[in-house]
């Protein structure tokens, strides 16, 4: 029979503990513990990574507040069928390339990939690179629009056309108008144009 004393267990459960769970607490440490945020559908024309970028930037065009914010209105799967389903090559590769650039850029000023930025910084470097964006459109350079302002135009798009978009924020009336039935042509007045 083999004896161990105490202190040797002690090493041996910690060295095994340690490779065990080594590589993904360290990631977690590496990231200060915050997890990438939750995927609401499943991305087809985009990759993981760039759904989940693609979700944060609508949700800081459109938060949540007393009425449902983008993602919730289900804005980046529209984003996603959308751009795989109407548009054209070119405009789906400079969406793509955009978006590369976009996350690139937030990695060299903040560290780290956008959607592990703390909120703060987040809005910090959309203005950065909205703001611009904004003035160039409004001088009128160039007629492709960058990734920014393509994607800002598809929350738009996707989040007024949603049902909470449409019903909680517009205002809404599924049948516009009061329905009058029988009413003499003489109370009516002219209906046709002239």
């Amino acid at each position: 029979m083999i004896r161990m004393n105490r202190r040797e267990a002690l090493q041996r459960t910690a060295l095994m503990m340690g490779y065990a769970v080594s590589a993904s607490a360290l990631a977690g440490i590496m990231k200060g513990c915050k997890a990438a945020p939750e995927l609401t559908y499943q991305p087809v024309f985009f990759t993981e990574d760039q759904a989940r970028i693609v979700a944060e930037v609508a949700e800081i065009f459109i938060p949540k507040t007393d009425t449902p914010g983008a993602k919730e209105a289900g804005v980046p799967g529209f984003i996603d069928q959308i751009l795989r389903e109407c548009y054209d090559k070119e405009d789906q590769d400079r969406f793509l390339t955009g978006l590369t650039d976009f996350d690139a850029e937030a990695r060299k000023n903040f560290g780290d990939s956008f959607v592990y930025l703390e909120p703060d910084k987040q809005l910090q470097h959309l203005k950065a690179v909205h703001d611009p964006a904004i003035e160039a459109a409004k001088k009128g350079n160039g007629d492709d629009k960058p990734f920014i302002l393509m994607a800002k135009e598809l929350t738009m798009l996707g989040f007024f056309t949603s049902e909470p978009g449409a019903t909680q924020v517009l205002q809404y009336s599924p049948v516009p108008g009061a329905f009058k039935g029988c009413e003499p042509l003489a109370e009516v007045g002219k209906t046709w144009a002239t």
